[in-house]
């Protein structure tokens, strides 16, 4: 099917004008003003909203295979695409996690068959797996990264071998994505508060996973890359003092040290606790209130590059554990873009910034080919706003498996009425078509 979308405010590369855009065989084919074409095309009327690139998220987890009971690949793609993200990159702390290439491409055809937005997935690095590691160079313009936990992680995932850090950094040719929290300060901080407490609550987690633990391993991550001149990117940025890292002084494409910044840690605090609980436990924490305003300024000043969402769901009950057994992460995939267009309404950010940072930005530091813009010849991953709409998180109509979000409640001042994927219109008004899936992303490296 091939769409013509008339009179609509076109927002990319940081300007908003009226125009149409036409669609064929899933390539935007052409973008100007009063557009007719001869053949037979759908045509939707734009009028009062906005057309924005597909939001690309670089850090879910779909938890698809081994985990399945939390969520799928199907399920939270599912979610992100009623929210706007039309391509997603996913994390390797699957079951099995992901150590070799043979699991690697599993996860692929898994996705081939069953996801509705575009896909990537990242090599998982252990301290016994480097040579399969390194064969990611050999699938550079075909994987998004190698993720390197350099703190606490579940399973074996985490990379704490000087060593074999050393070689990870020096021998990968793509981007390297890094979570960073320190692990000895972790355990020291953690003892040091059972010692005063035997129940520990969750607003104890960010005084346990805290700034300095954060500052440390994210600091040893930089140090490593401009030693090896390796390609870093590091995730979720979640403190004041790591700001101190990075610069703005260059073109995002020139950069060599990027850094992403989550929606959960623009928007909640460790106010939150008290009313959320373990709703919001995340690693890295959800930290004191300058920590928040400290990240919006370096998201405004392009310290900060891209935002995500580090998407995490765990079922209902793996939430509601005492804290120390409840399960770290949230699920936001779908209501990530919403909650920036809220922000937007507030006067925050603008909706240029936005479609920077979850579209354009992602594009340019993953070198995605044909992605990320709403330009001629690119794929039509495309999304429809209507900013005088509303949408509120109910259970009702959360997609997510584990049926629950830290956002419930929330009534967002925007909604998302259209979704294309490759040129594919599939969420439109609340109706779906999910017999066309997404593709395996492609980089140009």
């Amino acid at each position: 099917m091939n769409y013509l979308i008339k009179d609509i405010q076109i927002v990319n590369e940081g300007k908003t004008l009226a125009s149409d855009v036409f669609i064929k065989d899933g390539i935007i084919q052409k973008i100007d003003a009063n557009i007719s074409v001869a053949e037979k095309v759908n045509e939707i009327n734009g009028t009062g909203k906005f057309l924005l690139p597909g939001a690309i998220d670089d850090q879910v987890h779909f938890r698809e295979p081994g985990l399945t009971h939390k969520a799928s690949i199907y399920s939270e793609s599912k979610a992100a695409v009623a929210g706007g993200v039309t391509s997603f990159m996913e994390m390797p702390n699957t079951v099995p996690p992901v150590f070799t290439q043979e699991l690697l491409e599993q996860k692929y055809a898994i996705a081939t068959n069953s996801a509705l937005a575009n896909f990537s997935f990242y090599m998982g690095t252990g301290n016994d797996n480097l040579d399969e590691v390194l064969r990611t160079n050999e699938k550079k313009n075909d994987v998004c990264g190698v993720k390197v936990f350099m703190g606490s992680s579940t399973g074996n995932l985490l990379v704490d071998n000087p060593l074999v850090l050393e070689k990870i950094f020096n021998g990968v040719e793509l981007l390297i994505a890094t979570h960073c929290e320190d692990e000895a300060t972790i355990k020291r901080n953690f003892a040091r508060l059972k010692q005063k407490k035997e129940t520990l609550e969750p607003s104890d987690h960010p005084i346990i996973r805290d700034e300095e633990a954060c500052f440390e391993s994210s600091f040893r991550a930089v140090q490593l890359a401009k030693k090896n001149d390796a390609r870093l990117h590091i995730l979720h940025i979640s403190t004041e003092k790591e700001l101190q890292l990075f610069s703005n002084m260059l073109p995002l494409k020139e950069k060599r040290i990027t850094a992403e910044v989550c929606v959960h840690h623009l928007h909640f605090t460790s106010d939150d606790y008290s009313e959320l609980g373990n709703l919001i436990k995340c690693n890295p924490a959800i930290k004191a209130a300058h920590n928040k305003r400290a990240l919006w300024q370096g998201l405004l000043d392009d310290r900060l590059d891209v935002i995500a969402t580090d998407h995490a769901p765990h079922t209902w009950s793996e939430k509601n554990e005492p804290y120390e057994k409840a399960h770290a992460g949230l699920p936001l995939v779908q209501h990530s873009l919403l909650l920036m267009l809220a922000y937007v309404k507030q006067g925050k950010l603008s909706l240029e910034k936005v479609v920077e940072k979850m579209s354009h930005a992602v594009a340019d530091c993953y070198q995605i080919n044909k992605r990320g813009y709403i330009r001629e010849g690119y794929y039509a991953d495309l999304v429809i706003a209507d900013l005088t709409g509303s949408t509120t998180v109910e259970k009702e109509n959360i997609l997510y498996k584990c049926g629950w979000s830290p956002l419930e409640g929330t009534q967002f001042p925007a909604a998302i009425t259209h979704t294309f994927v490759n040129g594919n219109l599939i969420y439109g008004n609340g109706q779906w078509n999910e017999s066309i899936k997404g593709v395996r992303m492609k980089f140009d490296r």
